[in-house]
């Protein structure tokens, strides 16, 4: 089952009884804000201040030794003016998502643990995937933070509804079948990745990301079917795949040493985007620098 399949009242089958939480309304006025002509740093210095957990989460993240800067930050408006619009937008809207989405009621203390590391594998996606556009292009830094933040959306929606929700995806990465999906279409009728898209939707995030999210575990057929003329779908599908296996999510979300799906697309998505294994090599050895993607594994 990929979204592309379900027409909208399959989709709204497929998702009854499931609570899509609305957009938080931070990123709501902040995407207006962008949106305009000229925005006004200080309006969106301001309106960060409003909220003083999102205020010291921004900071905190600013003096991350990711980016690199030598004094330490404790104005947010000189956040947004250092590290541009686009930059501190992407991290607000990574805390907003986290805080509407981490439904942790009624969890185990496993399952707790279990959606915090899932909460840090999509920053480290979301981070790797710019690191890996700004050295090879195809897709803006913009547009690779945004699905490497929310290609994996759906899990913890699934994981709200379903109790012990985090097993299924283990055996999911741990299987033999091709599709990491498969698994949960067999036990759920549906899976993380239409889950995933139906929410990226309803927030009215671009197609292209909608798509990518909603095929991000279709990418051995995609690329398999050896279509070397570029899409904002395989491009950005392409860069994801080379960002989730350097953070090791085989690793987070699985809990296993294999990553079967990179092993049966890595040769594929490596033509796709013209690089060879020394280029990708170069790319983690930047993003161990950064202290981010420190994956080593097959």
């Amino acid at each position: 089952m990929s979204q592309a399949t379900l027409t909208d009242d399959q989709m709204q089958s497929v998702m009854r009884g499931m609570a899509i939480p609305v957009q938080p309304q931070i990123m709501v006025d902040l995407q207006m804000e962008q949106a305009m002509p000229d925005p006004d740093i200080k309006e969106i210095a301001r309106l960060i201040s409003r909220d003083v957990e999102l205020s010291g989460s921004v900071l905190k993240a600013v003096n991350s030794p990711f980016f690199g800067l030598r004094n330490t930050i404790t104005s947010i408006q000189k956040a947004v003016m250092l590290l541009g619009i686009n930059s501190v937008i992407n991290m607000v809207n990574s805390i907003a998502i986290r805080s509407e989405l981490s439904q942790l009621d009624n969890m185990s203390d496993e399952e707790i643990n279990y959606m915090n590391l899932f909460w840090d594998a999509a920053q480290d996606v979301a981070l790797v995937s710019t690191t890996i556009v700004r050295q090879i292009g195809f897709i803006s830094p913009d547009e690779a933070y945004t699905l490497g933040l929310f290609h994996n959306s759906g899990i913890p929606l699934l994981a709200a509804r379903h109790k012990n929700y985090h097993e299924i995806i283990k055996e999911s990465y741990s299987g033999s079948t091709k599709r990491i999906v498969d698994v949960e279409n067999e036990r759920l009728d549906t899976n993380h990745s239409v889950v995933g898209f139906y929410l990226a939707k309803s927030w009215k995030l671009s197609p292209a990301i909608c798509d990518a999210i909603g095929q991000h575990h279709n990418t051995i057929e995609l690329f398999g079917q050896g279509n070397s003329e570029g899409s904002d779908v395989m491009n950005l599908l392409a860069v994801l795949k080379l960002a989730e296996h350097i953070v090791g999510l085989y690793k987070v979300l699985g809990n296993t040493d294999t990553d079967i799906e990179w092993n049966e697309t890595r040769d594929l998505i490596f033509q796709y985007l013209s690089i060879s294994e020394d280029d990708f090599d170069e790319i983690n050895i930047t993003c161990q620098e950064n202290g981010i993607g420190l994956n080593s594994g097959p």
